[in-house]
């Protein structure tokens, strides 16, 4: 028996918060994927009521990653700084003391 008395209300419980979980994932999800389905359709729509209105999403589109894809290879505007050669700390009175190492 378990502590509510009832057997199997454990799996049962973990079962609903699953579902919950799966609930809660496609609600959050279902906005994204709408909008995203609405603009293709309203771009398709376009398409096929103005024919040349297709071709200037296209090219839209061919700027757009032409533009994207150029910012990525850009360099960045300045180089790392080079790493610092710091001494490694001892503690006082370790086992493994070792003496600081002298300045160059």
């Amino acid at each position: 028996m378990t502590a509510t008395g009832r057997p199997g209300a454990a799996r049962w419980k973990t079962a609903g918060l699953g579902g919950a979980a799966v609930g809660a994932c496609a609600v959050c999800c279902a906005g994204p994927i709408l909008s995203v389905l609405g603009g293709l359709t309203a771009a398709s729509a376009l398409g096929a009521l103005w024919v040349p209105a297709l071709a200037v999403v296209a090219l839209v589109a061919a700027v757009g990653l032409g533009w994207t894809l150029r910012r990525r290879s850009a360099p960045t505007s300045c180089p790392p700084a080079p790493a610092a050669d710091l001494p490694i700390p001892t503690i006082p009175g370790a086992r493994n003391e070792r003496p600081a190492p002298e300045p160059r």
